[in-house]
Order: structure tokens, then C-alpha cells, then sequence
């Protein structure tokens, strides 16, 4: 219910205790909550990301600090910076071809690719997520003609939609990818691709050595994050997507590590 008797402080203390509960805040579900203007809760954000407690983001915030154990939901994540989303899938659905096998890893931007892919003919779709496995089968309900053909690997859902765990990983070992397109909470010069579940992480790994090209899409707001594992290094990625956001420094940072740094311009 909506609260406008709140003082700044209090309300700001209710804001970071969800984006620790969380791990990311949208300003329009924050603005319904507390019944105050966009303006105002900017400010609580601005305020929030001077103090080193938040790292804003378009349309919201996440946790800032060192390495993360926090795994937001897919609906909180979705409504983050879901244009430049948008301009990454468009940019990673360029690579791939009719008659391919293509994973796709849990994430709302290779959700985003995903809702790309529908019209590619001949298309195997390889998942560890509900959620595309969702859109897929709606989309074949639908009697559309071209659906890729499905692989659910199976496995334990996290609060991030994504099936991990033993049966995930024996699946996936068992298989010969074309392209994997992979989502990440996390990019680090140092620690390399990171997510804050370590199961999630594991099934990670058996992606990636399955497939036998890999392509992460990752914006700007992933740059020096951290999470609680690491499951590839920089050099293991073929294929970088990113937006023109990214600080030049950490743009060849990833230029100089990766084998491909693709940059798009960032979409509001």
C-alpha cells in the first residue's frame, strides 16, 4: 500500500532493505509502492549510489559492492535496462544460422534473443530456462510454422528461472552445440564471468564446454560486477555483445581478452 507519510531516510532504508532481499529495484514499482513522483525516488537512488550502497541502473537499481550472493527474480530483472536488452538480442539473433543447434542460458536478454529466433527455420533451441522454454511453447501452440524444435535440459529452478543441478549438467554434457548465447550477472577482468549460484555456475561450465562457439551478451551495468563464482575466464568467450555505455577503458579491457567485442548503441 502506498505510503507517502514516509520521511526520506525511512523510505530509502525500505529501498535498500529490497534490493537486498532482491538484488534490484525498479523505479516504477518503487513509485507505486511508496505513492511518491519518479523524481523522488531518483533522488533516493542518486542519494542510495553516493553512498556506495546501490549502483543505479536505467530504470532502476541494483546492489553494488564487491562479490554478490544476491540472485534476483526474473521479473525484477526484466524491467532493467530492457532497451539495450533489446538492441544486444537484436545484435546476437544476427548470429544465428537456419539448421543450427543454439543454447540458450537462463537470463532476461537471451529471454530477449530468444523471442528473436521464432521465425529462424530448422532451428534447434538447446535451455536450462522456464522461461524461454515458455515463449517457445507458446509460440508453437500458437500454430506458428518455423518454431525451433525444443531441449529442455531439466534440472532444479532457481528464483532466476533457471534449471541447475546434476540432471541439468549430465543432460547438457551429452550434447554438440552450434552457439551458445549466454547471460551473465557478472563481468570482471579479473574474475572473469561470475553468477552468485554456484549451481548455476556449474551448469554454466558443461554449457559452454558442450558448445563449440560461445557468445556472452552482457550490458554495461555487468561491468565490474562480481558474484560469488566464477565459471569462465574472459578468454573462453569467442564473442562479446555489449553497448556503446561501457567505458572505453573496460572496452578494451574486454577487447584485448575476448575473441570478438561486439559494442551496439545503448536504447533508452
Amino acid at each position: 500500500m502506498a505510503d507517502q507519510t514516509l520521511f526520506a531516510t525511512q523510505r530509502r532504508a525500505l529501498v535498500l532493505e529490497e534490493i537486498g532481499r532482491t538484488g534490484a529495484v525498479r523505479v516504477a514499482d518503487l513509485v507505486t509502492r511508496f505513492g511518491v513522483s519518479d523524481m523522488t525516488i531518483r533522488r533516493d537512488l542518486d542519494t542510495l549510489a553516493r553512498e556506495g550502497i546501490a549502483q543505479k541502473v536505467h530504470g532502476g537499481a541494483v546492489a553494488a559492492g564487491g562479490a554478490s550472493s544476491f540472485e534476483p527474480g526474473f521479473d525484477v530483472k526484466s524491467g532493467l535496462e530492457e532497451g539495450t536488452k533489446a538492441a544486444l538480442a537484436d545484435a546476437a539473433a544476427q548470429l544465428v544460422e537456419p539448421g543450427s543447434v543454439v543454447a540458450l542460458s537462463a537470463g532476461t536478454t537471451t529471454y530477449a534473443v530468444a523471442s528473436r529466433l521464432l521465425e529462424v527455420p530448422q532451428l534447434t533451441v538447446v535451455t536450462n530456462s522456464l522461461r524461454i522454454a515458455d515463449l517457445l511453447w507458446a509460440a508453437e501452440s500458437d500454430g506458428r510454422e518455423a518454431v525451433p524444435s525444443l531441449l529442455l535440459t531439466g534440472g532444479a529452478p532457481t528464483r532466476s528461472a533457471a534449471l541447475v543441478g546434476a540432471l541439468a549438467d549430465q543432460t547438457i554434457r551429452t550434447l554438440h552445440v552450434d552457439l551458445l548465447i549466454l547471460g551473465v550477472h557478472g563481468v570482471s577482468e579479473h574474475a572473469g564471468l561470475t553468477t552468485p549460484n554456484l549451481a548455476e555456475a556449474q551448469t554454466n561450465r558443461a554449457l559452454i564446454a558442450s558448445s563449440r562457439r560461445t557468445v556472452v551478451v552482457a550490458d554495461h551495468t555487468k561491468w565490474g560486477v562480481v558474484g560469488l563464482s566464477s565459471f569462465a575466464a574472459l578468454a573462453e568467450v569467442d564473442c562479446l555483445i555489449t553497448d556503446d555505455t561501457l567505458p572505453a577503458a573496460a572496452r578494451s579491457v574486454l577487447a584485448d581478452a575476448v575473441g570478438e567485442l561486439v559494442v551496439v548503441p545503448a536504447a533508452g
